[in-house]
């Protein structure tokens, strides 16, 4: 790539939170035909958490927030901007981001919500960048966070025993860099959808359908089969963009849906899972939480170091899908 002086939206903190109550695989043994071995078996999950009664995904996102303020050395007033990925959010409206923005005293800052369902944490990444090179914003929290366990159909064992709640943070700076795939932040962004394949995952309700929250619906072995050959492909497509080669990652930050989906785009793209951050075995599929999770739970257990490039992928309902490149 050419050298010439650019604008990087560079991670400065990073924090996560989950909520206190572990839900284990045994507990749906009680009221569903299903096992621990059959649930570790199709997905790698082991457990995950679930919300409080009360407890919102502002308030998630919330706790999430503060713990990346901190990380980063910072107040609530340094922030311009409140970027929230959510698909469960507290109420049809007001936003998720600007309750986020009232309980954290982020006064001087403005806030929205992105719905992308699991792909939105990277569609959030995507417009953080966007605002912080077209220079309407130097400082973005960009959250994920989701209460997923309020839209389960409890009845439904292929869909109930994937699913958790939890919220992630990342903290982007404008920072000048020189143009070059060495430099720090986000190197390239690729998004795509495809709202032909709705009805493989959806919620069956909503405000000008039923105007009930509904429960979520997934046809698994055709998202599987999507999920797999996507993934590897948008990774591929942004590290192009970047300039970059599969041979040059150092670590692959993938939405945490299934261990057995992680597995199979490593392995399109080359990369060893000692390469790849899992952490689907405690948390479950958190939706647009589970990629800031993963990034904070890496860096807090120092394996993400300052200089690693790093790509993140995920795909939802829609389908919508997506990867960034960044160098951490």
């Amino acid at each position: 790539m050419s050298q010439n002086n650019v604008t990087r939206a560079v991670v400065i903190g990073h924090g996560h939170y989950l909520p206190e109550r572990v839900v284990e695989n045994e507990e749906f043994t009680k009221t569903l035909d299903t096992s621990h071995e059959w649930i570790v078996s199709r997905s790698g999950i082991e457990r995950r958490h679930f919300a409080a009664e009360g407890e919102t995904t502002s308030n998630l996102a919330s706790h999430a927030a503060r713990a990346a303020l901190a990380n980063a050395g910072l107040s609530a007033e340094d922030l311009d901007a409140i970027v929230v990925a959510t698909s469960t959010p507290d109420l049809t409206f007001p936003s998720v981001g600007t309750m986020v923005q009232d309980q954290i005293g982020a006064t001087k800052a403005y806030a929205f919500d992105v719905q992308a369902v699991c792909a939105g944490f990277v569609f959030a990444l995507a417009n953080a960048n966007a605002l912080i090179v077209s220079g309407q914003a130097k400082r973005v929290m960009v959250i994920g966070a989701e209460t997923f366990s309020r839209i389960m159909d409890w009845t439904d064992r292929g869909t109930c025993v994937l699913f958790g709640d939890g919220a992630g943070a990342l903290i982007l700076e404008a920072q000048p860099g020189a143009g070059t795939s060495d430099d720090r932040g986000i190197l390239s962004t690729d998004l795509n959808s495809d709202g032909r394949h709705r009805d493989l995952l959806y919620v069956d309700g909503g405000v000008s359908t039923t105007g009930t929250a509904g429960y979520l619906r997934m046809q698994g072995n055709q998202v599987f089969r999507h999920a797999v050959e996507k993934l590897a492909a948008t990774a591929e497509t942004a590290l192009a963009k970047a300039g970059l080669s599969g041979d040059k990652v150092d670590w692959i930050v993938p939405h945490q849906a299934n261990i057995r989906i992680i597995q199979g785009t490593a392995k399109k793209l080359g990369l060893p899972m000692e390469n790849v951050i899992v952490t689907v075995q405690d948390h479950g599929n958190t939706s647009a939480a589970s990629i800031p999770l993963a990034l904070s739970v890496g860096a807090a257990e120092g394996k993400l170091k300052r200089g690693d490039l790093v790509v993140t992928e995920a795909i939802g309902g829609g389908l919508a899908w997506g990867a960034v490149v960044l160098r951490w």
